[in-house]
């Protein structure tokens, strides 16, 4: 890697990291791409992961740490996971959020980032269409950063960067801002359930598929079931 524009991006094999992939390469950042095996149910990411970054030619790093030891999330449990729902309360945070992922994640790539001298961090993280996760908030997303720039040696010395391109962004204007930069989205896979098919019922598959009709683009990968909201669209 040059001197110059150097990042990390949390790469978790889904559309929107995957989309901030493509943003930071576009604005010619050289990028170590960052997944994290954590003991997740829907493993399959990893796998999509890695042709992401090998789509991209970029160094592909995978970080091994087992969060089923905590458990209380349907990923990283035996707890069934939740058929979703694009109608529940603001304040509703489903089973599939696992307790301080996020934290943990930025956590470790800001201690790879030092070593390595990276200053800028991006994730794939959104404000609006989202599962209620507390940790995908822009007030969270400041905190980190403020903690970033306090408690580390590069963030004294230099400033730390976390970069949430997809913050304030639509779905569907995440998929619109990706197809225009070329994201692979044929090579991604969001559904939590982790199977070569994705369900197509779970809150990741049904944000997905709402944001594909809303953008009038169908969704490239296979699914078990299609909501009829999807069915019925004309998405020309």
């Amino acid at each position: 890697m040059s001197d110059e524009k150097k990042g990390i991006v949390l790469l978790s094999g889904g559309l929107d990291s995957a989309t901030v992939t493509g943003i930071a390469l576009n604005k010619e950042y050289e990028l170590l791409a960052l997944s994290f095996d954590y003991g997740q149910r829907h493993r399959i990411e990893l796998e999509r992961a890695k042709k992401i970054a090998d789509h991209y030619s970029l160094e592909h790093k995978i970080f091994r740490i087992d969060l089923t030891q905590i458990g209380g999330s349907s990923l990283t449990s035996d707890i069934e996971v939740e058929q979703g729902s694009l109608n529940r309360d603001d304040n509703y945070i489903p089973n599939t959020y696992v307790p301080s992922r996020n934290i943990i994640f930025i956590t470790i790539a800001s201690s790879i980032a030092e070593v390595r001298g990276i200053e800028t961090i991006f994730i794939g993280a959104n404000a609006l269409d989202y599962s209620g996760y507390p940790d995908c908030r822009p007030e969270f997303f400041n905190a980190m950063r403020d903690t970033l720039n306090k408690g580390t040696k590069l963030g004294i010395l230099n400033g730390f960067k976390l970069e949430v391109p997809l913050q304030y962004l639509k779905k569907s204007e995440i998929i619109k801002l990706g197809i225009s930069i070329g994201v692979p989205y044929e090579l991604t896979h969001s559904c939590y359930l982790g199977r070569e098919k994705a369900c197509g019922k779970c809150d990741s598959c049904l944000l997905r598929l709402r944001g594909f009709m809303e953008a009038g683009i169908e969704d490239p990968v296979e699914y078990d079931y299609l909501p009829e909201f999807y069915k019925k669209k004309d998405r020309g």
